[in-house]
């Protein structure tokens, strides 16, 4: 790293003195570049084929014989796999070095997405995807310790706008790809999408990435009892995540069980770690200023990140009938703004303090969730442009100079655990968020229904008028039966007061959102200047 940094001598000191002098920016070779651009590639396709298949999941579900209940697997397996991988990449590319394990993971991460394609049923589709998870999660945190260990800190905003794609324009423009795909080509395009793009990317790789020995007697000494309850809790915790709100929660003894597996795993794991002499992830980094109040605005970012790309397909489908092609077209908004946008952010952060933008950030994205807390039955596509495109707009700034901030500082040999932390606890909010959604739009949809039932009376003139006027309706429509057209009148009526109690629940999944990110701009308050980032960022 100091190999790169600019060197002066007394023949280039005068011009220092000129005003039209400028710090000159460290110098970085072509093939960093390749070798950063094309990790950025693969950490963009592994998160976009979660939020691909998701957009797809009824479609890939009815094509394999699976029901909507075991069909959630589907995406649970990938994610299961992603998550313990993640903070497992910077020992393993240590083990097998960088170069082998990026590309071993990449070509493994193609061959299993072309596989699912052909998956003829449920359990080798989740086998599948479990196996495209575990290489794929490889993928993330390795694009951001390469940005973070071969840039310069001068160019490091550049590579942390590219993660910025993956990290926020890939959960956006997912549906968008997902939708299209399905219902133009077919559902195994969803995976098949990636083989081109992953052809690029290994091509990248294989010709910028310096070879270097391997280092197998890394095993023996591998902080083994950490990685153990580092899996099995994170495994569990991610499954009663998914299928918690399915499974009524604590209301099943299946959730209940691998609950207690993950508290006690995970208290384990935390216990081994701040005691061992080498531990598989540095904890104490987050006691680190910026680091801590970065890591905890990243989780928060995750949960409205990936809950707001859960919960608007949810709406659009729900309660106005959109097909995967019509909610992409939507989300759409959200995500190809970015692709103007984000390539801007490093110019930003040189003419403005990064936590300037950080707050500018987070407060547009809290904003484009409070614009959709009044919805109604009329809220669909012309009303969710200018909350996605102010949407758009928080999220392409808030990712790399929160990345920025958070990471200045991060020694070489710590590169790796920050990297693990801080990509596993976004998606670890995505999961909470997730979560969260399910059961408060289950909650507040009964509160509502419960409310507006109680409007809805026998007793009152408005309701025995409009029950008289649908039973008029149903009877000069073909229903000879007053009292079977009087019947369908109620029933009616009872679908109108559902439709409400979702509309009025939708909303409140939105409010919860929107406060998720107003804690994440407190938490990013909290943060201070790092000496890197001094003038903006420019040197």
């Amino acid at each position: 790293m100091t190999a790169l940094q600019p060197t002066f001598n007394a023949a280039n000191a005068a011009d220092l003195k000129t005003p039209q002098a400028t710090p000159t920016a460290p110098a970085t070779s072509t093939k960093t570049w390749i070798a950063v651009i094309g990790a950025n590639l693969g950490a963009f396709m592994a998160v976009l084929n979660i939020q691909i298949v998701n957009a797809s999941l009824a479609d890939v579900q009815g094509a394999i014989g699976a029901g909507i209940d075991d069909g959630g697997w589907i995406s649970t397996s990938y994610l299961i796999a992603e998550i313990i991988v993640i903070p497992l990449s910077g020992w393993l590319a240590q083990v097998f070095s960088v170069r082998k394990y990026l590309l071993v993971n990449a070509f493994l991460f193609l061959v299993f997405s072309a596989a699912c394609a052909l998956a003829q049923d449920l359990p080798q589709m989740i086998v599948l995807r479990a196996v495209q998870g575990f290489s794929g999660g490889v993928l993330i945190p390795m694009a951001f310790t390469l940005i973070i260990t071969l840039l310069p800190k001068a160019k490091q905003p550049i590579g942390l706008a590219l993660f910025a794609l993956s990290a926020t324009f890939a959960p956006a423009i997912g549906p968008t790809i997902g939708g299209y795909l399905t219902e133009n080509w077919g559902w195994q395009y969803i995976f098949y999408v990636n083989l081109v793009p992953g052809a690029i990317m290994i091509g990248m790789l294989y010709g910028s990435l310096d070879s270097s020995p391997m280092k197998l007697s890394l095993l023996a000494k591998g902080d083994w009892p950490g990685i153990i309850t580092m899996a099995i809790g994170l495994a569990a915790l991610q499954t009663v995540l998914e299928e918690g709100n399915k499974d009524d929660w604590f209301g099943s003894p299946f959730i209940v069980r691998l609950s207690v597996i993950a508290a006690v795993a995970l208290t384990a794991f935390l216990v081994i770690e701040l005691t061992v002499e080498k531990p598989l992830l540095n904890l104490r980094l987050l006691v680190r200023r910026n680091f801590g109040f970065g890591m905890l605005a990243n989780f928060l970012l995750g949960i409205a990140l990936y809950g707001s790309v859960f919960i608007l397909p949810q709406y659009l489908s729900r309660i106005q009938g959109y097909n995967a092609e019509q909610i992409g077209m939507v989300l759409a908004w959200t995500g190809l703004p970015q692709l103007v946008l984000i390539p801007l952010v490093p110019q930003l952060m040189q003419r403005f303090d990064s936590r300037i933008l950080i707050t500018v950030g987070f407060a547009l994205f809290a904003g484009s969730n409070f614009m959709n807390i009044y919805m109604t039955n009329d809220y669909a596509t012309d009303q969710l442009f200018w909350p996605n495109i102010v949407r758009a707009v928080g999220q392409a700034l808030v990712m790399a100079p929160l990345s920025a901030v958070a990471t200045a500082g991060i020694e070489l040999e710590n590169a790796g655990s920050a990297s693990a932390l801080f990509n596993m606890m976004r998606n670890l909010g995505g999961a909470v968020g997730i979560a969260v959604l399910q059961t408060l739009l289950t909650k507040r949809e009964q509160f509502h229904s419960n409310v507006l039932s109680q409007s809805v009376s026998l007793f009152e003139e408005a309701t025995r008028a409009r029950i008289a006027q649908l039973t008029q309706y149903f009877m000069s429509h073909g229903v000879a039966n007053q009292a079977d057209a009087t019947s369908r009148a109620f029933v009616a009526i009872g679908k109108i007061v559902q439709k409400q109690s979702f509309i009025l629940a939708f909303s409140d999944t939105f409010y919860l959102l929107g406060a998720a990110l107003i804690a994440a701009l407190i938490a990013g308050l909290f943060l201070k200047k790092p000496g890197h980032l001094a003038d903006g960022g420019a040197h």
